[in-house]
C-alpha cells in the first residue's frame, strides 16, 4: 500500500512540476516553452566570438556585462535548417545545471512570442515515437488554442559531455 502511495506521490509531484509560466518561442514554424524561472533574460543578437573545435550547433560566447557565456543555436541543435538571423532573432538566456554548478547559456531562437501561464490540464505526455529517438529534453507537449506548444526541459537540451564541453569554453 505505501509503495503505490508513494507512486501516486511521485506522478503528482511530476505533474505539478510541469504547471506554470512559461516562455514561449518560435523555431521554424513551431512554437517552443521554457519554464520562465530558468530564464535570466532576454536581449537583441550580439557580436558572437566561435570556438575551435565546438560541435556545429555551439555558435561560439558573447561578452555579456562582463561575463563570457557560451551561445548555442537551437534550429541547429534540433537539426533544423540554418537561417539567416533577423531583427526578431535573439538569444534567451538560460542558467542550466552543469556537471560542477549552474551555468549561463545563451539560446539563439527565431524570435520570442510571450509568457503563457500553462495549467496541469493543459499538458500531455510527449507521444512515443519508438524507442530510437531521444525525448528526454521534452517535459510535455501543451495543447493550446491554435495548436500545441513544446515545452522543454532546458536541463536535458544539451547532453553532459556537451554541457562539459560548454564550461571549458565558458
Amino acid at each position: 500500500m505505501d509503495e503505490t502511495t508513494e507512486v501516486i506521490d511521485q506522478a503528482v509531484q511530476v505533474m505539478s512540476d510541469r504547471e506554470g509560466k512559461y516562455l514561449t518561442f518560435t523555431l521554424s514554424a513551431e512554437e517552443y516553452g521554457v519554464g520562465i524561472l530558468k530564464i535570466k533574460e532576454i536581449i537583441g543578437m550580439l557580436p558572437i566570438t566561435s570556438v575551435p573545435q565546438t560541435p556545429g550547433f555551439v555558435k561560439g560566447v558573447i561578452n555579456l556585462r562582463g561575463k563570457v557565456i557560451p551561445v548555442v543555436d537551437l534550429r541547429l541543435r534540433f537539426g533544423m535548417e540554418a537561417m539567416e538571423y533577423t531583427e526578431r532573432t535573439c538569444i534567451i538566456v538560460v542558467e542550466i545545471e552543469g556537471t560542477v554548478n549552474t551555468i549561463l547559456m545563451g539560446v539563439v531562437v527565431d524570435s520570442v512570442s510571450e509568457v503563457l501561464n500553462i495549467k496541469n490540464e493543459e499538458i500531455e505526455d510527449p507521444p512515443s515515437f519508438g524507442t530510437k529517438l531521444n525525448i528526454d529534453y521534452i517535459l510535455g507537449m501543451a495543447k493550446m488554442e491554435g495548436g500545441v506548444k513544446i515545452l522543454l526541459d532546458i536541463n536535458k537540451v544539451l547532453g553532459e559531455e556537451e554541457i562539459a564541453a560548454l564550461e571549458m569554453a565558458a
